[in-house]
């Protein structure tokens, strides 16, 4: 308890005399951010009481809980088939790269032992850390952990729900102190950066709930002061390293180390949430394999082993990871389709992922082709759609000299034309055999 009272003070004596303003990322914190960039595959789990309802993640929000009924839910929460072990070893098979956590959705249940809130999965029949279960297993197997961790709170009287857009029919009353409320988000991420061993980032949802609906150039102003400079601050001095992001669809702020956009490539905007221009940040793409993030019961729309391999590979053609979700049961486990879905990607990737991992976004953005992703001395090209061109051209190609051009899955060579910085080859046929046709060319 000493310790953690000197960590304290030794964190709000530094960030007194510390300016987010002028915030400088150290040199691991660089480190991580081009680390992130290369690992390209990540995989998201939202898992919490709401998964009992088989409704997603926002039943509380949606179906207008109180409090005092929802929190009932703590009273059956025993996911007796949860196996850390389990999870990591589907996601390392899948090529998963890290993994992100919800520690804390927008119900405000917490999912780790922390001493700041009664409404934790330790007061459930499950009485288990499923946070400290999963980054150990983590850390064993050689997997980087990452925090989701929500701003918002459907639950707290101190959150300023009065003047947010979500959460105000769960019947409360009282208007709790603001700085409370900063406080205990404090004292929360305080534990899970000293507590769980190295993470590799926190990301953050909820910033929007207080500010004007999503909408092209809505303004950036929020309706409460979210103190998002204090707390970044917090986690810099706990663990420089840290990737810091915030889910809130605008530029990103001050201190930020990475920029997410939510079921959205960067630049396209296809879900109506991502009207923010492209930072030069590092890039993540977040999606789910059916409809939904948390468990739904009667969501069984399943994107296909070819949408998900295109959708990996626009996200990497356009500079950006994919952090593809899964919802567990309420009993633990990773539905099958999942694990079948994750499984498939595995075997895609044990061929092709040297045209993912550490690759960066291609010189053209992705086309009606397909996309393209580079690397030092190579450029891949990926195939997804070739109903209509049976040849492709790509102008202003960067080689001024091609040494090898070669389909990446056996290494056989291909013809092509490479005159007047213009490149010319033949197209090749896509099926559910082969979903995505990789050519590699090497040159300078």
């Amino acid at each position: 308890m000493v310790k953690k009272i000197l960590l304290m003070i030794l964190v709000v004596s530094f960030c007194m005399g510390f300016s987010q303003q002028n915030y400088e990322p150290v040199a691991a914190n660089l480190k991580a951010r081009t680390e992130f960039q290369n690992e390209k595959f990540g995989m998201f789990i939202h898992f919490g009481l709401y998964s009992e309802l088989g409704r997603g993640e926002w039943v509380m929000n949606d179906d207008k809980i109180p409090v005092n009924d929802y929190t009932k839910l703590k009273d059956f929460f025993n996911p007796t088939e949860f196996n850390a072990k389990e999870y990591v070893t589907m996601a390392k098979n899948a090529g998963i790269k890290y993994i992100t956590l919800v520690t804390r959705h927008h119900d405000g249940f917490s999912m780790w032992d922390t001493k700041y809130s009664d409404f934790t999965i330790m007061n459930t029949p499950f009485k288990r850390d499923l946070v400290k279960e999963l980054a150990q297993e983590c850390h064993q197997q050689g997997i980087k952990i990452a925090f989701y961790y929500s701003l918002l709170d459907w639950r707290r009287t101190d959150y300023s729900y009065w003047t947010g857009r979500t959460g105000k029919e769960t019947g409360r009353t009282e208007k709790g102190n603001w700085n409370d409320y900063i406080q205990f988000m404090k004292n929360q991420l305080t534990e899970l950066l000293t507590q769980y061993g190295e993470v590799s980032g926190i990301w953050f949802d909820g910033y929007w709930d207080q500010m004007e609906e999503e909408k092209e150039n809505r303004k950036e102003q929020t309706y409460v002061d979210w103190r998002m400079e204090e707390i970044y601050q917090l986690i810099h001095t706990l663990q420089p390293q840290c990737l810091v992001g915030n889910n809130h669809h605008i530029t990103p702020l001050k201190g930020e180390d990475f920029q997410m956009f939510e079921r959205d490539i960067p630049g396209q905007n296809k879900s109506g949430l991502s009207f923010q221009k492209t930072s030069q940040l590092p890039l993540e793409t977040c999606e789910t394999i059916n409809g939904s993030w948390g468990f739904n019961l009667k969501d069984n729309k399943n994107k296909t082993s070819k949408e998900l391999l295109d959708l990996l590979v626009n996200a990497a053609g356009s500079n950006a990871n994919l952090l593809l979700n899964v919802g567990p049961m309420p009993n633990g486990e990773i539905p099958e389709p999942f694990i079948h879905s994750f499984t498939e990607m595995g075997n895609w990737m044990k061929v092709y992922g040297e045209s993912i991992y550490g690759t960066r976004g291609g010189y053209l953005p992705p086309q009606k082709w397909g996309a393209i992703t580079q690397k030092t001395g190579k450029i891949y090209v990926h195939i997804l759609n070739n109903k209509e061109e049976k040849t492709i051209t790509l102008e202003n190609f960067p080689f001024k000299k091609i040494s090898s051009a070669y389909l990446l899955k056996d290494r056989k060579p291909i013809k092509y034309n490479l005159k007047n910085n213009t490149l010319t080859f033949d197209s090749y046929t896509v099926n559910s055999q082969n979903p995505n046709v990789v050519i590699a060319f090497e040159g300078k």
